[in-house]
């Protein structure tokens, strides 16, 4: 059985991107387990008219019917779906068994607060299909960031965000990613598939963090050596392949923006300058995070290079 994050009610909630490495982690194992057509497969999100939830609904029958269209856009198994309610800690919890039956129960406050049935349901069906695909983070925490990581970019998770809610007086967020890093995720996703999740948020605290959270993916695609990026980035990249190809291999670790030097260095080294021209075979090369599914990419410093990721075969225009 899995359990799904309760998430804040009434206290503080966490903010910024404090798990940032676990969930690009989390979408570089999504690309590795699902590949990229499989991914396109979850091209359209969940339509907010399938998850659309009014107070006037029967519980049950609403809450089926929700489950139902999570289970559709999660590509699993069409079967007989169980939604049950009961004091417990966590918002919900799932059984996952090797049956095609699905088991949910979720908290007691779900019976008042139905427009966020959709939210725990999401979470739970996810945890359904990564048990199915036997793909895990070990320990608790990171596992459950992984499963919100790709309720998100599977395209179910903006219910997650749009969840959050937070004024003077109270606040709910569901799940154990921020409402930034929930954000983070959804931009991800919608540079991959062309969409913007933005008109979907009921929430304005959620359309807040969608915003927050966009403004650092953006940022992943201006990172030095890609060519997008800044002035100020490129200025520190090449002081830091100059120091390395003169001989300091600090200068070799991996920096704030990700990327690393390796290969020759000194005097016979390859790159050592602004106008340096690395050899292809055996000379001073630069790795870095694919921004599109943080996989490393290896490349010849050599200026201007075309490279292709090789797990999710995204096209980078580098300038090294």
């Amino acid at each position: 059985m899995a359990n799904g994050g309760a998430g804040a009610a009434g206290g503080d909630v966490v903010h910024g991107f404090p798990h940032l490495e676990t969930v690009r982690a989390a979408i570089t194992a999504l690309y590795r387990r699902l590949s990229p057509e499989g991914l396109y497969a979850y091209a359209s999100a969940v339509s907010p008219a399938d998850v659309a939830f009014a107070d006037t609904d029967d519980l049950h029958l609403g809450a089926h019917r929700v489950a139902g269209a999570l289970v559709r856009q999660l590509r699993l198994p069409e079967a007989r779906i169980i939604v049950g309610f009961r004091p417990m800690e966590h918002a919900a919890s799932v059984e996952l068994t090797a049956g095609p039956e699905y088991f949910i129960e979720l908290n007691d406050r779900f019976r008042t607060h139905r427009r966020d049935i959709g939210a725990a349901l999401a979470h739970e069906i996810t945890h359904v299909l990564l048990h199915r695909l036997d793909l895990a983070f070990p320990g608790t925490r990171d596992n459950e960031i992984l499963t919100d990581t790709a309720t998100a970019y599977l395209g179910a998770g903006w219910l997650l965000l749009d969840a959050y809610r937070e004024d003077a007086l109270s606040s709910q967020k569901l799940g154990y990613l921020t409402p930034e890093e929930f954000g983070y995720v959804l931009a991800k996703r919608a540079r991959v598939f062309g969409e913007d999740p933005s008109p979907w948020f009921t929430s304005p605290q959620a359309y807040r963090a969608y915003e927050r959270g966009r403004a650092e993916a953006l940022r992943d695609e201006a990172r030095p050596p890609l060519a997008a990026a800044g002035w100020a980035g490129r200025r520190r990249y090449a002081r830091d392949r100059r120091r390395y190809a003169q001989g300091d291999a600090s200068a070799g670790a991996p920096q704030a923006s990700g990327y690393a030097f390796e290969g020759a260095t000194g005097p016979g080294g390859s790159g050592g300058g602004p106008g340096g021209t690395g050899r292809a075979e055996g000379g001073l090369r630069v790795s870095f995070p694919c921004p599109t599914c943080r996989q490393r990419v290896r490349v010849p410093v050599r200026g201007r290079v075309r490279a292709r990721c090789g797990l999710c075969r995204t096209v980078l225009e580098c300038d090294t």
